[in-house]
This record gives C-alpha cells, structure tokens and sequence, in this order.
C-alpha cells in the first residue's frame, strides 16, 4: 500500500465514524453550537428525505436521516473501523467478486424493506429499518477499506 493510500485509510477510518456519531447525535450538538448543528441537518437534507415519521428522535429533537440511512452510516462505519482492525498489515488481496457477492447478500434486507413499504406490504417500524440497513453499511465500509487500501483486486 502507498504511504498516500496510508493516510487515505486513517483518514477514512477517523472521517466515516466521525460522521455517523456526527448524525446520531446532531440534536445534541446543535445544542451546543447552531452552526455545527446546522451543517449537520442541511448536509443531511441533501442526503435523505428526513420524514420525522421515519427517523429516530434524541432529547425531543428529530436526527437529520431517517432511521435506514442512519443504520447504513453506523454500518459503513463499523465496516471501516473492521477493515481497518483486520487487514492492517496483510498482503493478501480481497477477490473483487467475494466483495460483490457480500454487497448483493447484504443489500437483500434493505430491499426487502424497500420493497415491503413501496409494494404496500407493510411499513416496518424504525428500529427494523435500522436494523436491516446495518449490513448494506457493514459491507459497504468493508469495501471501501479494500479499496483504499488496495486489498480489492
């Protein structure tokens, strides 16, 4: 790995975990500072269509995703934190078809939620949509760890 992709990787790894605790907890540093908060709930209405009815709420205040955006984010960022724990210093590459193949398995319970909803089959509650993105984020951090740091191959 280049000492470039070196600092990409701990970059990644301090920015993508940074910015899930960033949106969990965004009620509470708005408190703190407006403009914090501000950036984190305008940054957020780019990225997700915020209906309170689907995000989770802390200290009263709505977090700026909904609940499924929220658990992709802590996904991804465990995924990085994995990524970064487990192949730290290992030369073996990661074959770019077992990656594909773990991103579609664990995209399965996010769609199915999609589709649920969209289809009229049902709406599952906040905590479920959370809970399902989780692998969709896990094996998309993972990825871009073996990416940045050149394991995919």
């Amino acid at each position: 790995m280049t000492a470039r992709n070196r600092g990409l990787g701990a970059a990644l790894a301090l920015a993508v975990p940074a910015w899930a605790a960033g949106l969990a907890l965004a009620p509470c540093v708005a408190r703190v500072s407006r403009a914090a908060g501000g950036v984190l709930y305008v940054i957020g209405s780019l990225i997700c269509h915020q209906r309170p009815e689907r995000s989770f709420s802390l200290s009263g205040a709505q977090v700026p995703v909904c609940a499924r955006c929220e658990g992709l984010y802590i996904g991804a960022a465990v995924g990085v934190l994995v990524w970064t724990w487990l192949w730290r210093g290992r030369t073996r590459p990661w074959p770019r078809v077992g990656a594909l193949a773990l991103l579609a398995v664990s995209a399965v319970p996010t769609a199915v939620t999609v589709a649920t909803a969209v289809t009229g089959l049902g709406d599952p509650p906040n905590a479920w949509r959370f809970g399902l993105a989780l692998p969709l984020g896990l094996s998309g951090g993972l990825i871009v760890g073996a990416v940045v740091s050149e394991h995919l191959k």
